[in-house]
Formats: structure tokens, C-alpha cells, sequence
């Protein structure tokens, strides 16, 4: 996993890269209504129910927009919001506020959205050792902040991107010629560049779980697409080889039936790409 600098590094680039799409050479409907020496003061309202989560980014935005914003915060992420909650208040210049207005709105109602929908499906595996994972099924540009929803959402994380972690899928395992090819060529590569890096192969069928538990080295096995009844016989079949990952169309429906075939992991790229953004708005006081 990318370290704690790389992950702060990519938040402050999601900031820049924001403020320069939205403002540009300057926010002119502000610039043009409002004096540059007043001063305003505004809420977080909350207009909608499930978890908060963005609100430590938001004062990252707010600083990087004006350090001398002040924000009191009465709501801290991973908290449980119900329709009429105000979870800050924002002072300082009231121009300020206003080019850091739309940033913070979109960043913490999709945050939010993610991380309401991960507690759910944490909830649904009460009781079972199975965890719940993200996947790399991301907005492009703003990963950072959807993979630390999922987080604030009681969620892990997969591997940050293509660069922290080895993942043998279907058409890495097809180029290379097979999956014993795949992976002898990957930990020769490894082996060769001096990385230390973990390593999930992909099955798509139980004769490619009996050929992937033949090679030593694989953190996880990645059972794809499969059925109940072959993904308690891949379980089975792998052991303590491996820890062991179901994906592939689960939803709140089947997450639980997965997780009660016994996997160590329940991979859903639904947490970040089918969520309906949490209804908030940014309110003058």
C-alpha cells in the first residue's frame, strides 16, 4: 500500500487540480457583488441521513483556499447524520468561503454517499470474519478521497493503484500465456527490479484455483464470478495457502451468503461507482 506522505501528497494534488477547474483567474460573480475585507460565516447543513465523511478534507480545502478560514466543527467523520444536522460552521472572508464552496460540497456528498454505502455492507457481514474491500473502479482524479470514504465507512482498501500491489487478471494470465507463466514471470520480475510486492491471481473456474495453489508466494486468490456452492469449494480447496477474495456482481442481496462461504475478503467496486451523492448544502449564517 502507498505510504502515509503519498496518500497526503495526492490529496493536496486533488486540491490544486480543483481550485485551478473551478476558479480559474478568479470566482468573477464574487469578485463582482461582494467587498474583498468582508467577512461572512456559514453551515454545513445536512439534508439527507447516513455518515458523514469529508469533513477533516474540507478543512484541508478551506485552508488551502485561505488559511485564515476557521472552521468549528460539531460532527466528525464517520458519524451518523440524520436530515437537519449541521456538522460545521465555516468563518473568515466571506470570498474565500465562497471559491471553496462548490470544492467542499462535491467532495463531501460523494465521500459521504461512499461511506454510507460501505457501513451498510460492513453491517450486512456482522458476525463473520469477512471483510470489505474497494476496488480501483474509481472517479478518475479524486481516488484519494473515495478510498479514504471507504476507510471512514469501516471499509479497507485494495491496492492503491497499478504501482503498489501484483494483480494477475483474466487478460494478464491470457497475454502471458497461462496462469504457472503469469506468475514465474512476475516473481522473476520482481526477483530482477528488487520490489517487494504482493501478489493476487485471478481464477475464473476451480481448475484455475487447483493451478494457482500449485505456485508458493500468492498473498491472495481472487475468486471471480463464481457461484456459492464453488466459492465454499475454492475455499476449501486453497486452505491456508492463501487468504481468499469473492468479487464479481455481489451486492447487498448475495454479500452476506459470500461472506458465510468463508472468504477473507468481499471486493465491491459498487462502493465507489454506483452511490447516489448524500444531500448536503453550504448555508450563509
Amino acid at each position: 500500500m502507498i505510504s502515509e506522505a503519498q496518500f497526503q501528497n495526492e490529496l493536496q494534488l486533488i486540491i490544486q487540480n480543483a481550485i485551478r477547474e473551478d476558479v480559474g483567474d478568479g470566482d468573477h460573480s464574487s469578485l463582482a457583488c461582494i467587498p474583498l475585507t468582508a467577512q461572512g460565516k456559514a453551515k454545513l447543513l445536512v439534508k439527507d441521513n447516513g455518515i458523514i465523511a469529508g469533513v477533516a478534507f474540507a478543512k484541508m480545502i478551506f485552508q488551502y483556499v485561505d488559511a485564515d478560514l476557521k472552521m468549528e466543527t460539531f460532527m466528525e467523520d464517520g458519524s451518523v447524520v440524520k436530515h437537519g444536522d449541521v456538522v460545521f460552521h465555516v468563518s473568515g472572508s466571506s470570498q474565500s468561503i465562497l471559491r471553496a464552496e462548490r470544492l467542499v460540497l462535491n467532495s463531501l456528498q460523494r465521500m459521504s454517499a461512499i461511506a454510507t454505502k460501505t457501513k451498510q455492507y460492513v453491517d450486512l457481514l456482522e458476525g463473520t470474519e469477512t471483510k470489505v474491500l474497494d476496488t480501483r473502479k474509481t472517479t478518475p482524479g479524486f481516488r484519494a478521497c473515495e478510498k479514504w470514504a471507504v476507510k471512514i465507512g469501516c471499509g479497507e482498501n485494495h491496492r492503491f493503484a497499478l504501482y503498489d500491489m501484483i494483480m494477475l487478471k483474466d487478460n494478464h494470465i491470457d497475454f502471458a500465456g497461462g496462469i504457472t507463466k503469469a506468475i514465474t514471470k512476475t516473481k522473476e520480475y520482481l526477483k530482477a527490479n528488487n520490489k517487494e510486492l504482493k501478489i493476487i491471481v485471478e481464477a475464473r473456474n476451480l481448475d484455475e484455483i487447483k493451478e494457482i495453489i500449485q505456485s508458493d508466494g500468492i498473498y491472495r486468490i481472487l475468486i471471480d464470478n463464481f457461484n456459492f456452492d464453488d466459492t465454499k469449494t475454492a475455499v476449501a480447496l486453497i486452505g491456508d495457502k492463501c487468504l481468499t477474495e469473492s468479487s464479481g456482481n455481489i451486492n447487498e442481496n448475495t454479500i452476506r451468503q459470500y461472506a458465510e462461504c468463508g472468504v477473507n475478503y468481499i471486493s465491491s467496486g459498487a462502493l465507489t461507482h454506483s452511490v447516489y451523492n448524500m444531500d448536503l448544502s453550504l448555508k450563509a449564517l
